[in-house]
């Protein structure tokens, strides 16, 4: 169903810590998607805003902040999505389901966060409210906490994953150095992500500094349009294939190494795309944690359950290797801007799959995995996109 929608512009403003407020990041990526994409704000039929808050900024209603960004968008309705960390991907689904229901032909869709004007306990607190508070063993657990659990449980399961997960945050930031506008440009060395020290503390055993997304400001825009709004566009990219599958919250309840609800979203998505993953050419993927990516990898099918390791000892999801993962740095060193994480995972998707990467390009790229991840593996969205050459 998702196979005549497209995306025709992209806007990205820097991600880091930032003096604009919400509103200018908002406006600021709007913009740039608009005049990407060769639209106005009267051409736009609706906007869907991604974004968390969870009272990390005063503003309670920010949907229509994105009205400020042209003249011709006053009136147009706006609706803000809230799917914890993968708002961003909300927001891109509501966009289009309402081009699929034949409300819209052209949607602008905007994520973003202002996290930095917060102390790190304050911004772990807002996170937290994303995790199961029915379970008080559950509710007093910070989102580092869990991920700690995963990774000793992987342990306990398969193996140490402290070596692979250091090699993972090592690619991320050595990929990040080829990306203007991720927040950390600081190569880091396997061994400095390995070992515990005064710059790279546990954080929550066992995991280090170096296994933690960034706190960070940043906003991303894409434009959506159906194919008859986008049979003029300059450049377009289809979804091929997407699916959202949300699981239980309680992880008392489920298994989460398996990691059920990003496998079958990603397997869901290859199938409408008509695809597997050998026909990838890279992927962006939630890398909150590096334990995350680990299990990503083998959620995507890149290897075993239990063998995900084997995905970086093959070179597969390096820069050059057969399907390199979080070419942009991933949220470990682009950053993580919670409400905008999905849209920019998009957007760049959209820039690799229109040759627009700069030093990121993947050359000659024609299918690309986005998977953004509300939760601990809670809401899980995946898009399969694909090149659009005619």
């Amino acid at each position: 169903m998702t196979q005549n929608i497209f995306i025709t512009g992209s806007g990205h403003t820097r991600f880091g810590r930032l003096a604009d407020n919400l509103e200018t990041l908002i406006v600021d990526a709007a913009r740039e998607a608009m005049a990407d994409a060769g639209v106005g704000g009267a051409d736009v039929d609706a906007v869907f805003l991604g974004h968390f808050n969870s009272g990390l900024v005063p503003d309670g209603f920010a949907s229509s902040l994105v009205h400020q960004a042209d003249p011709g968008l006053r009136y147009k309705p706006a609706t803000r999505c809230e799917n914890a960390c993968a708002s961003g991907a909300a927001a891109i689904f509501a966009g289009m389901n309402a081009i699929l229901a034949g409300k819209a032909d052209t949607v602008l869709v905007v994520g973003a966060e202002k996290m930095t004007s917060n102390s790190t306990e304050q911004v772990t607190r807002a996170l937290a409210g994303a995790g199961y508070q029915n379970d008080p063993a559950e509710a007093a657990l910070s989102f580092p906490q869990l991920f700690g659990i995963a990774a000793q449980q992987y342990r306990d399961r398969y193996g140490d994953p402290l070596p692979a997960m250091a090699r993972i945050a090592s690619k991320n930031h050595g990929n990040a150095m080829a990306n203007p506008l991720a927040q950390m440009h600081r190569p880091m060395s396997v061994e400095d992500c390995a070992t515990v020290s005064e710059r790279n503390p546990e954080i929550a055993p066992p995991l280090r500094l170096t296994d933690c997304s960034l706190i960070t400001d940043g906003a991303a825009a894409i434009v959506l349009q159906s194919a008859r709004a986008a049979a003029d566009a300059s450049r377009r990219v289809r979804f091929a294939g997407t699916a959202h599958v949300s699981d239980i919250m309680p992880m008392s309840k489920r298994d989460f190494l398996s990691f059920d609800g990003p496998r079958r979203a990603i397997s869901a998505a290859y199938a409408e795309a008509g695809i597997t993953v050998s026909d990838l050419d890279f992927a962006e993927v939630h890398d909150c944690f590096t334990i995350a990516e680990l299990l990503i990898y083998e959620a995507m099918g890149l290897a075993p359950a239990g063998q995900g390791e084997r995905a970086l000892d093959e070179g597969i999801v390096f820069a050059d290797g057969r399907t390199p993962v979080n070419l942009s740095g991933g949220l470990k060193a682009k950053g993580h801007p919670v409400g905008a994480t999905g849209v920019s995972m998009h957007a760049l998707a959209f820039r690799q799959l229109t040759g627009q990467a700069g030093d990121m390009q993947r050359k000659g790229a024609e299918h690309g995995l986005v998977f953004n991840m509300g939760g601990a593996a809670v809401a899980n969205f995946a898009s399969v996109l694909a090149a659009d050459r005619t």
